[in-house]
C-alpha cells in the first residue's frame, strides 16, 4: 500500500504577513516584511518603512576621523553649523510632492541663524558629463557611446587635451526601449558612485573608465595628458631646444608645431631650415590637418612622423639634425639628413632626452573626471516652499546656496536649478535609483532663516540641527532611517555653511 502524503494546509489570508506599501518613487512597491522594494532603498521592517541607506552627515575636518556625537545621545549641547552639515544622503524625498523635505534643519554660523533644506531628489532629466584626458582619438564628434550594446549618449566636443562625452539625459532614459533606459540608469549610477564601466564609442574606441582614475583606452591605461598643442609646445621649450638641434617639429592631430617658422623661433634667432610640412598651414609654424585623428604620434593615425615631411628645400643642408616629439614625450625620434636630403633615423642623442623627459615631467596624470548634471524642477522644489518659484529665484539671486551631497555645484545661468557636481567631491555611495527609471541623487538649499521665511518655506518643520543629527525626521507618518554615519569634508571642498556665516 503506497502511503499517501496530504497535500500542504492552505494559509490564510490572516497568517499571511502584510505588505507595506511605498510612496517613495512613482513605482509604489508592495513590500512584505524582511524584504526591500525595486530600488533596494526602503525596506519593510517589522511593518515601518524602513529607509536603508544611513544619513550621512559631514565633519567639518579633513583628517578622517569620525564625528564623536554619533557615538552618543544628543547632550543637550548646541552644534555649530561651521562643525556639521547633514546631506541628503539616505535623508528620503519629497515624493509624491505634496510633502515638506525630510529635514529643514535650523543651525548658527557666526550668529547667524540658517536654514537648510535636506532631501534626495528623483532625477528623470539627468545625466554625467565625462572629461577624459587623452591625446588619442576616442571617436567622431556625435558618435554614439554605448555600454552592453545600448546607446546612453554621445561623444561631444574635444577640448585642450581631453574628450568629452555627454552620457545619459531624459530621452536614453525614457524615451527608448526599457533595455536602453535601464542601461542608462545603471551606468550612470555605477559611474557617480565612482564604479569602473566598459563604454565602447561607434567607428572608435573601447573604454574603461572610472571618476578621478586613469581611463584605459583600447586596453591600455593612459598615464599623460599632453602638456599643449604643437605650437604651445614649441613656444614653451624653444629655448631650451636652441644650440641643440636643428629643427624641431611637435606632432598634433590639432595644431603641429614647427620651430624654425614659429615665432618663438623667429624671436630667438632660430636659422631656417628648408623643411616643409604637409597639411594645412594656418600661421608661420603653425600647421592643421597633417595626419587623420587616431591612436598613433599626437593623437593623429601616424606610426612613422616622417609621412607629414614633404621634400626639403634647397637651403637644408646634409648633416641637419631633426628632433621630432609628441604633445606627450611618449613618441620622440632623432633624424640626420643625408647627401640627397633625406632624413635617417638615428640614435637620440643624450643632450636632448632632458628635453623629452621635461615634455613628460609637464604632463599632467590623465583622469577621467565625472559631472552629474541634473535640473531640479517642481516637485523637489515644493519640498522647500509652497511656491517652487520663490526657491528658482533665490537660487539664481544667490541668496540660496545649492550643494549636493555636501559638495559644492556649478549653476548654470537662466531658467530652472540646473546644476553640474563633481561626484569625487560627494559621500561615498551618494546615488541610488528608482525603476522608473531615475537617479537619486542628494540636494541641499542653504540660506538664512530669514529668506527662507521670505521665499514662504515650511517652517513648521524646521528641526535643530542637534535633532536632526540623531536622525528624527520632522515628518509624521513617513519612514524611519536604518542609521547614521559620518565623513568628513573632501580635502579643499568649501564648507556648505561658511566660516562667515554669508553664503558665497
Amino acid at each position: 500500500m503506497t502511503d499517501t502524503i496530504a497535500p500542504p494546509a492552505r494559509r490564510s489570508a490572516a497568517d499571511k504577513p502584510e505588505k507595506i506599501r511605498c510612496d517613495a518613487c512613482p513605482v509604489m512597491c508592495y513590500i512584505a516584511e524582511g524584504r526591500a522594494g525595486a530600488c533596494d532603498r526602503y525596506a519593510n521592517e517589522g511593518g515601518a518603512l524602513v529607509r536603508l541607506d544611513p544619513l550621512t552627515i559631514l565633519e567639518n575636518r579633513e583628517d578622517g576621523a569620525v564625528v564623536p556625537f554619533l557615538d552618543r545621545e544628543w547632550d543637550g549641547e548646541i552644534v555649530s553649523g561651521e562643525d556639521a552639515f547633514v546631506t541628503a544622503v539616505g535623508s528620503g524625498t519629497t515624493y509624491p510632492d505634496y510633502k515638506p523635505a525630510p529635514f529643514i534643519v535650523g543651525s548658527r554660523a557666526r550668529d547667524v541663524d540658517m536654514i537648510t533644506v535636506v532631501t534626495e531628489g528623483i532625477f528623470s532629466y539627468c545625466g554625467a558629463k565625462v572629461k577624459i584626458d587623452t591625446d588619442r582619438h576616442l571617436g567622431a564628434e556625435c558618435a554614439a557611446v554605448r555600454a552592453e550594446g545600448e546607446v546612453i549618449g554621445h561623444v561631444t566636443t574635444s577640448e585642450y587635451g581631453s574628450q568629452m562625452l555627454s552620457l545619459g539625459g531624459v530621452h536614453h532614459l525614457t524615451g527608448g526601449s526599457k533595455k536602453e533606459g535601464r542601461v542608462t540608469c545603471a551606468t550612470l549610477l555605477a559611474l557617480c558612485n565612482g564604479a569602473t564601466v566598459d563604454l565602447t564609442i561607434d567607428g572608435g574606441a573601447e573604454l574603461q573608465i572610472a571618476a578621478g582614475q586613469a581611463p584605459v583606452v583600447n586596453g591600455a591605461r593612459e598615464e599623460r595628458m599632453r602638456v599643449g598643442c604643437g605650437s604651445a609646445t614649441v613656444g614653451m621649450f624653444a629655448a631650451q631646444w636652441k644650440g641643440l638641434v636643428d629643427e624641431v617639429v611637435v606632432v598634433d592631430d590639432h595644431i603641429t608645431g614647427v620651430m624654425s617658422e614659429h615665432q618663438a623661433g623667429k624671436v630667438i634667432g632660430w636659422p631656417q631650415t628648408g623643411i616643409r610640412i604637409k597639411g594645412r598651414r594656418s600661421t608661420p609654424g603653425r600647421y592643421f590637418q597633417v595626419a587623420e585623428p587616431g591612436t598613433g604620434w599626437g593623437g593623429t593615425d601616424l606610426i612613422d612622423p616622417l609621412a607629414i615631411l614633404d621634400t626639403w628645400k634647397p637651403e637644408a643642408w646634409p648633416g641637419l639634425s631633426l628632433l621630432m616629439v609628441s604633445t606627450t614625450g611618449e613618441h620622440a625620434a632623432y633624424y640626420e639628413l643625408n647627401s640627397d636630403l633625406v632624413p635617417v633615423q638615428q640614435e637620440m642623442p643624450a643632450r636632448l632626452l632632458p628635453s623629452v623627459r621635461r615634455i613628460e615631467e609637464n604632463c599632467e596624470p590623465s583622469l577621467a573626471s565625472v559631472l552629474f548634471m541634473a535640473g531640479a524642477g517642481g516637485s523637489l522644489r515644493s519640498g522647500v516652499t509652497e511656491n517652487p518659484v520663490s526657491l528658482t529665484r533665490s537660487v539664481q539671486s544667490r541668496l540660496t546656496r545649492v550643494t549636493c551631497g555636501g559638495a559644492p555645484v556649478m549653476m548654470w545661468p537662466g531658467g530652472g536649478i540646473t546644476f553640474m557636481a563633481d561626484v569625487t567631491q560627494m559621500p561615498k555611495n551618494a546615488f541610488g535609483y528608482v525603476p522608473t527609471p531615475a537617479l537619486v541623487a542628494p540636494i541641499e538649499f542653504t540660506m538664512s532663516r530669514a529668506d527662507y521665511q521670505a521665499l514662504g518655506g515650511h517652517m513648521d518643520y524646521v528641526m535643530p540641527l542637534e535633532q536632526a543629527m540623531q536622525g528624527l525626521t520632522g515628518r509624521q507618518n513617513d519612514h524611519r532611517l536604518s542609521g547614521r554615519r559620518s565623513e568628513t569634508r573632501k580635502k579643499g571642498a568649501p564648507w556648505p555653511v561658511s566660516r562667515s556665516g554669508e553664503l558665497a
